[in-house]
């Protein structure tokens, strides 16, 4: 076997162990931690301080209909809100998109981010 092949075998396999865990939470969890984002954001379709997140998952950030507040930076980032793209925003929101508007540092615990993101899945179609 080849250098390049062993080197494409050993990253292969290495991907397998060190990928990311598909993320799972608890819903009635992520209700309580949601609670920290309640003074900006609601699961219904009104807009606070910041923008609703009813049917969050697959749109584009910054377009949410009859919200004006969009920062530039998240208007002109062009992520599409799923499990990944969230959980790296709520991990620390303006390292993930400098020049975004939200005033919150971000959600350190990973199970904190998976249990708020499995709360909000099911406000999305």
């Amino acid at each position: 076997m080849t250098l390049k092949k062993t080197l494409s075998l050993y990253i292969g396999v290495a991907s397998i162990f060190f990928a990311a865990p598909a993320l799972a939470g608890d819903v009635a969890a992520g209700e309580k931690v949601f609670k920290k984002c309640k003074a900006c954001h609601v699961v219904e379709e009104k807009h606070k301080t910041g923008p609703h997140l009813v049917n969050l998952f697959g749109r584009t950030a910054g377009t949410a209909e009859g919200y004006k507040k969009y920062s530039k930076a998240m208007k002109a980032s062009g992520i599409v809100w799923n499990d990944e793209t969230l959980d790296g925003y709520l991990a620390a929101p303006k390292k993930y998109i400098k020049g975004t508007k939200m005033a919150f540092a971000g959600l350190k615990k990973e199970d904190d981010r998976a249990n708020v993101i499995a709360y909000l899945k099911q406000f999305s179609n």
